[in-house]
């Protein structure tokens, strides 16, 4: 009886913390290792605990990691592009070895999160108490050209 409250306590403890610990958060990379199955595999565990935390309107991307690995390669890439279709997220190989797509993916997530802020933004509207004022957002210049060329919001 005692183990059971202790443990009911500490599963309390542990919600506040993840609770607090989501709280703000406007984007998120979901990485895995494409060399090993089981941590694709983890994945939707992870996205689960993503979304029972934090705003519907969160971006995400699937990372998978160690693409210069060919000849290890546990999960195939239609696999991974599949379901992150199916889940509504952004996909992306990546090896962090090569340097290959790492700042890609970043970039990508960040350009996607102002598009959400603007379009969260502009449906406020002009209240000044509502839009923080001074806060600056850098990305490359390629990548606002092509938000302003797609528009702020989907859709």
């Amino acid at each position: 009886m005692r183990a059971e409250v202790k443990l009911k306590g500490m599963l309390i403890t542990y919600r506040a913390i993840t609770s607090a610990h989501y709280r703000g958060t406007v984007g998120a990379l979901l990485v895995y290792d494409l060399t090993r199955h089981v941590t694709f595999e983890n994945v939707a565990r992870w996205l689960k605990e993503l979304r029972d935390h934090i705003d519907q309107n969160i971006v995400l991307m699937l990372v998978g990691n160690k693409v210069d690995l060919r000849h290890l390669r546990a999960v195939p890439t239609g696999e991974s592009s599949g379901f992150a279709e199916r889940e509504n997220t952004f996909f992306m190989e990546t090896s962090a070895l090569e340097a290959l797509n790492v700042e890609n993916s970043f970039t990508g997530v960040l350009t996607q999160i102002y598009r959400v802020v603007s379009c969260k933004a502009l449906d406020i509207g002009d209240d000044p108490a509502s839009v923080p004022k001074g806060q600056t957002i850098i990305i490359g210049k390629d990548d606002v050209s092509a938000v302003k060329k797609g528009g702020c919001c989907p859709g």
